[in-house]
């Protein structure tokens, strides 16, 4: 039984690790897109990052009947009720889904002024915040493999401070460029938090961290986040000018609400994957792995919007590779000479049992 959680539990992590990179890349693609071709609403753009919350409650339902059915099945005369969350664990994940709004907003603000070769390297820079606060908040300890790639991958995003001039998006002045540098750079700041802060939730909290506990906490961290937005929008009126800026989309109404729909989709697959890493690893990892789609980013966006792609975004990017290569070697290290103790202790001659006559 014990080898059939492990199992799963690598399928999931897997999963997770696949929707995670799909999610930042295809996500802030996306962002990108809306940008360039007519759209102009942050609020309406940081709402899709959490809107597809609804999603959830399908395989949430899935889930609820399956454990009802497996109850009754094995206990014909007590009824067990299956509750939702406590309050223990939903009030802190409201909390940090309201954080989570908040950081969406950031990243679109900062989004909205940067190319997205330049974004995303910056948005890089979350797994030296992340380092940090993983230490303060679970006490991570540290590999010198995982230090080398939180600071190569760090190095390699400040970097891009050295072109600061060269890469202005069309009608973006630098007073608007350097502030959405700032926006972004905060925006990995927030979110630097966000994991742990989840992490530590999980490792503080009596309940047993299931899967389906898991779909909750997203459901409600999504929830808030779209709560936080929602208000965003109606202060600033994103709802009543949706359709004219969808008739003025340069690719075409049909395609503005294409590109809606499809973001909200990668986005969830993206926090959903986030949070799945942290359950089945650890936040540190999380932030390893939307580094690790930080190479398929840029090279995309260069194909599809035409960036450019200068002597700091290629020294940028070799670092990047050099420190997430650097960090699954010493993984691979480490559970080999884990494997190895394990053997080594089975193969132990085991101690005698002397039985009272």
């Amino acid at each position: 039984m014990a080898e059939q959680d492990r199992t799963m539990k690598r399928i999931l992590l897997i999963l997770s690790c696949i929707l995670l990179s799909v999610g930042s890349s295809g996500g802030q693609l996306l962002v990108r897109l809306y940008f360039l071709h007519g759209g102009h609403r942050i609020w309406l753009c940081s709402f899709l990052q959490s809107a597809g919350f609804p999603i959830i409650l399908l395989p949430l339902t899935i889930s609820y009947i399956h454990r009802r059915r497996q109850t009754s099945t094995t206990s014909q005369t007590t009824t067990t009720k299956i509750v939702f969350m406590k309050p223990s664990l939903f009030i802190p994940f409201a909390f940090i889904g309201s954080l989570n709004g908040l950081d969406s907003y950031l990243y679109t603000y900062g989004s909205s002024r940067l190319p997205v070769s330049t974004s995303s390297l910056i948005i890089a820079t979350q797994l030296a915040f992340n380092a940090v606060f993983a230490f303060l908040l679970v006490k991570h300890k540290f590999k010198a493999y995982s230090i080398n790639a939180v600071v190569l991958l760090t190095f390699g995003s400040g970097v891009l401070a050295l072109h600061s001039s060269s890469d202005h998006p069309a009608g973006v002045s630098t007073k608007q460029y350097a502030i959405g540098l700032v926006m972004t750079l905060m925006a990995s700041l927030v979110y630097g938090i966000i994991m742990p802060l989840v992490e530590m939730v999980y490792k503080k909290t009596k309940e047993v961290i299931t899967y389906t506990l898991v779909l909750e906490i997203q459901l409600v961290m999504s929830l808030f986040a779209a709560l936080f937005s929602t208000i965003g929008m109606i202060i600033d009126n994103d709802y009543k000018v949706i359709s004219r800026e969808a008739k003025q989309f340069d690719l075409g109404e049909a395609i503005y609400y294409v590109v809606l729909m499809v973001s909200v989709l990668l986005w969830q697959a993206y926090l959903l994957g986030a949070i799945g890493v942290v359950f089945c690893a650890s936040s540190l990892l999380s932030g390893i792995i939307i580094a690790v789609s930080l190479p398929i980013t840029q090279i995309l966006a260069i194909i599809f919007y035409k960036e450019s792609f200068q002597v700091e975004k290629g020294v940028a990017l070799l670092l990047s590779v050099w420190g997430f290569t650097s960090y699954f070697y010493g993984e691979f290290k480490q559970a080999k000479k884990l494997k190895r103790k394990h053997i080594s202790e089975t193969e132990l001659p085991q101690p005698l049992t002397i039985q009272n006559p």
